[in-house]
């Protein structure tokens, strides 16, 4: 064999070997990228899964937020299985009380700023509350309005029963405020303790009319007849929510309260009768 040829079977091998090694390397580099992916994958399936809400989230809120709120919190526990929302509702003034005594909740919707005071001067919430929508006042009248009630002034005639919500209530306070703007004097027959107390009385007959929010009138169909007046414009009660400190389910807390105030919600609240904040 020539000196030529020699080194050209040497060559062969130095090349033979080379690419050997390259595809080992090769090997290797795809076993560990395999890995790392696989890896990445399982870390991010594992946050995934400590992301998901669990348990029960407790909601306090006012009265007129009953329809509302229900709604929401079946659009909440489908979103997320494995949830439960649960809900009291009554008038702000009782349940900030219930709150501030050291009642389990987990979130605050309230129908006054001025009640949601008595939570936060406690120091029981948890950040700053936000308003996330407006009510305001109608008059409930009996089905075809037969007293033709137009007016809050045609309230204070003295052959009517009229109910109104206790001062402490938010919609007891803007009607007295809606009162006082038209310089009017009103005796109820009864102050009830949240507004659906109060426009029970005329779904039962047992009153004529009461001052109620546009959201109640139009939660009981054709149970009354609503009734607008101008002054009403004068004591519109914004609505704030918080989540509280003592919360035992932070993170479905924020996530309900996310949802209140998403596109979605609105959208559920504004059909409801609600202003936007």
């Amino acid at each position: 064999m020539t000196r030529t040829a020699r080194r050209t079977g040497r060559s062969m091998q130095v090349a033979a070997l080379g690419v050997t090694a390259l595809l080992a390397l090769g090997a290797c580099s795809s076993s560990d990228d395999s890995s790392s992916a696989k890896s990445d994958s399982s870390a991010s399936a594992s946050a995934s899964a400590s992301d998901k809400l669990s348990g029960t989230v407790t909601v306090f809120a006012a009265a007129s937020l009953k329809e509302s709120f229900t709604t929401l919190g079946k659009e909440f526990e489908k979103a997320h299985p494995g949830t439960k929302v649960t809900f009291s509702f009554g008038g702000s003034d009782s349940l900030a009380a219930s709150i501030t005594g050291g009642a389990p909740a987990d979130v605050f919707a309230s129908a006054s700023p001025k009640t949601m005071a008595i939570v936060t001067d406690a120091g029981d919430a948890s950040g700053t509350p936000a308003t996330f929508v407006r009510n305001q006042l109608e008059i409930a009248t009996l089905p075809g309005n037969p007293d033709k009630i137009s007016s809050l002034k045609d309230l204070t005639k003295s052959s009517l029963k009229v109910v109104l919500c206790d001062k402490t209530v938010p919609c007891g306070a803007a009607a007295q405020k809606a009162l006082d703007a038209s310089k009017l004097k009103l005796t109820p027959v009864s102050y009830e303790q949240d507004v659906k107390a109060a426009l029970t009385k005329v779904e039962l007959k047992e009153a004529d009319a009461a001052v109620v929010y546009k959201t109640d009138v139009h939660a009981a169909g054709d149970k009354v007849e609503g009734v607008e007046f101008p002054e009403s414009a004068d004591a519109i009660n914004d609505y704030p929510i918080v989540q509280l400190k003592d919360a035992q389910n932070t993170d479905a807390a924020k996530a309900f309260i996310a949802l209140v105030q998403s596109a979605d919600g609105q959208k559920v609240l504004t059909e409801a009768g609600f202003l936007q904040p």
